[in-house]
């Protein structure tokens, strides 16, 4: 990903164009789904787009209870995914220019280290953020202190609103990263590492949703997340120093202790 040097005009929807002005092109079509929510002939179209869809109501069995809306996946979902994947594209563009490229002018790496270090950036932000909100779901959840209830009464064919709602933005943003490669000028070279470990993410996120696995999926992301997180954040500090690589050696150690803990938790639950 090259540092994009802005000309004064190039030619409307020309390929520098749309990379330069990308984010508020997505801007102006997910601003086109949020003024469908004000009209009633819209509404209904733009509802499908924005919020989550396929919810039941169920019933309090006590009195000292609530009533608890859940829900379950259907194709509607993506229309709400495709929504999504436009917030992410925002972010990533809000996350680049705001933080990244500030620190890279700073810093001034070379080519190579430049790519590395937004790959490892926007990466890293997301891995923050996925953590942090996947182990608030696991906390409120009770899925990491009973891991029973990762496999009892399967399948899961309903979820709750936080649970559904985090596998939505987890398939979209993976999903952004496809036009991404377009956008930031993503070198050959590195194209097809990208693509591999995207889609095999898009492909095993959308198979846990699918496939009703959601409680042992949200599980599996928030270890690998944090693994990746701490991957990432020694990569960013080893930019800044090439001394320092000791957070590589705790990388490698959690590494294997979230393999065996995904191990387990697949023969205990």
């Amino acid at each position: 990903m090259g540092l994009r040097k802005k000309n004064k005009n190039p030619p409307v929807f020309s390929h520098e164009f749309i990379v330069q002005n990308h984010a508020d092109i997505v801007s102006c079509v997910a601003m086109v789904f949020l003024l469908g929510l004000m009209f009633e002939m819209t509404a209904k179209i733009a509802v499908s787009f924005v919020t989550l869809q396929y919810n039941i109501t169920i019933p309090a069995t006590d009195e000292k209870d609530e009533s608890r809306i859940l829900y379950h996946y259907g194709f509607k979902d993506v229309a709400t995914i495709f929504f999504y994947t436009l917030v992410a594209i925002i972010l990533h563009a809000i996350v680049q220019e705001y933080v990244l490229d500030k620190i890279n002018r700073r810093m001034h790496f070379s080519k190579t280290k430049h790519s590395k270090f937004n790959e490892s950036g926007q990466l890293g932000a997301f891995y923050l953020v996925s953590f942090v909100w996947g182990a608030c779901i696991l906390a409120s959840e009770n899925y990491a202190s009973h891991p029973r209830n990762l496999w009892e009464s399967y399948p899961h064919t309903l979820m709750p609103f936080q649970v559904k709602f985090f596998y939505i933005a987890q398939v979209a943003y993976w999903l952004h990263a496809l036009p991404e490669l377009y956008f930031q000028k993503t070198r050959k070279e590195d194209i097809p590492r990208q693509l591999v470990y995207t889609s095999l993410y898009i492909f095993h996120i959308a198979g846990a949703y699918l496939l009703n696995l959601n409680r042992f999926g949200l599980v599996l992301m928030v270890l690998h997340y944090f693994v990746e997180l701490l991957f990432h954040i020694s990569r960013l500090f080893y930019f800044s120093d090439e001394k320092n690589e000791k957070g590589f050696t705790l990388w490698a150690a959690l590494f294997v202790v979230a393999r065996l803990l995904t191990l387990s938790l697949s023969v205990l639950a």
